[in-house]
């Protein structure tokens, strides 16, 4: 049990020295991740498209 609360211990102390990041670029960080998402699914969705219709063409 003392190994349990040392190792909590330890880790709010390493909690206190993580520099967060602003609420500004939490947000600028999550729009890119939004914004790569959608240009990520509609390249694969037009891919896929594209194939589809290519092995419709062949069988």
């Amino acid at each position: 049990m003392k190994k349990i609360v040392q190792f909590c211990r330890e880790c709010m102390g390493e909690l206190g020295k993580v520099v967060w990041p602003s609420r500004n670029e939490a947000v600028a960080s999550v729009q890119v991740v939004i914004v790569s998402t959608i240009v990520a699914a509609l390249i694969l969705g037009l891919l896929d498209m594209l194939f589809t219709e290519a092995l419709r063409l062949i069988f």
